[in-house]
């Protein structure tokens, strides 16, 4: 590991603190390192191995589209794209949406960003401003960068521009302050993932919806952590009784490989000519084939449904967790994205002591550890989970681990 680690420092950039882990391998919810020992995963590569690590299904989809068709560019048709969309725009429930694919998630959000200038611009050249919550998180280009309400990740990047107006992720009337006729969008998360998982209340769709209508903007879910069954609905827009406009989607999608979609419905989509958007990469028939296949395991075992029985068990094991550990103060989330909120801000050393028990969860934020499981996870695996966090809880505990 250390010569691993030595030959990162001279050749990459130093953009991430990693883990002292190198893993060589992955099947299922587990995960195997350099040197043979198993770590149960319940991070999925931050919401993304939804199937697990090593998907058959997925893996078989892939090597027979790569042995067929790996590219050519979006200058032709290609079938499994065409698809894809198709798949998508059944799953929301939208006869007319209509799809465009990027290679990640802030790049979905780009291309809404990008849609909605558009098609503000069509009514006033100035309608170009978009709205977004404190605490938000829509990606690390400059555009999603801007929307995202963390100024502590603009702060190396300034000056971003004075687009965006945030407010207060309970305030509804702030939001509704916020619209005004300049106003393009109204970017939303149904659970701010990076935020600290942190729900988003039907009361700030409900205004954010009403908002758009009143100045003719475009309401845009952010589904890139929360979408395609984590939340035990396909998307969690579906729980909000709010329809956005527009949706983006990236990580779970093809379990692994890099795709990104915006799905957008009515008008919306009609805002982008050709040329007016593009990529290279995005929508290629090998990705679009492994997402094929992922929302083929989705329908056909049942995941969604799972989620949200499997999530309710998870919030559960927290909660005898807070009951059983000083330092554990209370679990917020949905489905299977749930956060251990912790009575002080040691995250990150209980995160440090659950990896050394062979158990992967992040500290999402100073005071909260976040678990975000495959959607396949059985309950021996959840028992398991709580036995792991429950030692890492008492390492971390002050004064060793007292117990309520």
């Amino acid at each position: 590991m250390s010569t691993l680690s030595s030959r990162e420092a001279a050749a990459l950039i130093g953009t991430y603190r990693r883990q002292p882990v190198e893993f060589v391998a992955g099947d299922g919810a587990w995960l195997t390192d350099a040197d043979g020992k198993t770590y149960l995963d319940f991070l999925s590569g931050l919401s993304v191995t939804s199937l697990g690590h090593a998907h058959p299904a997925v893996a078989e989809a892939v090597a027979a589209q790569v042995r067929r068709l790996v590219h050519t560019s979006n200058l032709f048709y290609t079938e499994p794209q065409v698809a894809l969309a198709e798949r998508l725009r059944a799953t929301l429930g939208w006869d007319d949406g209509k799809a465009f694919f990027a290679n990640s998630g802030a790049e979905a959000n780009e291309a809404a960003l990008k849609l909605a200038r558009r098609h503000g611009k069509k009514e006033h050249p100035d309608k170009v401003r978009v709205v977004a919550l404190s605490g938000s998180f829509h990606g690390r280009t400059l555009g999603t960068l801007a929307t995202t309400g963390n100024p502590a990740k603009h702060e190396p990047f300034e000056p971003l521009g004075d687009w965006v107006t945030h407010v207060a992720h309970d305030d509804p009337d702030a939001l509704d302050a916020a619209v005004d006729e300049g106003t393009s969008a109204v970017f939303l998360e149904v659970v701010q993932g990076e935020g600290g998982v942190r729900p988003v209340a039907s009361a700030m769709w409900h205004a954010a919806r009403s908002a758009c209508d009143r100045v003719g903007a475009l309401l845009i879910a952010d589904e890139v952590q929360t979408g395609l069954g984590r939340l035990g609905v396909w998307y969690g827009w579906q729980s909000t009784g709010v329809e956005p406009d527009v949706v983006t989607l990236a990580k779970a999608l093809a379990n692994g490989l890099p795709i990104g979609a915006m799905v957008a419905r009515g008008d919306a989509p009609k805002a982008f000519a050709p040329g007016d958007h593009a990529t290279t990469f995005g929508g290629g028939p090998v990705l679009c084939a492994a997402a094929l296949a992922v929302l083929d395991v989705i329908e056909r075992e049942g995941l969604v449904a799972r989620a949200a029985s499997m999530g309710e068990q998870l919030q559960a094991r927290l909660a005898t967790l807070t009951d059983e550990h000083a330092l554990a103060a209370g679990v917020r989330g949905r489905g299977l994205l749930q956060a251990l909120v912790l009575e002080r801000p040691l995250a990150a050393a209980v995160t440090s002591a659950a990896l050394r028990r062979g158990l992967v969860v992040n500290d999402v934020a100073p005071d909260a550890v976040r678990l975000a499981p495959p959607l396949v996870i059985g309950e021996g695996e959840l028992d398991e989970m709580t036995t792991r966090l429950g030692a890492a809880l008492h390492e971390a505990t002050p004064g060793a681990g007292a117990q309520r």
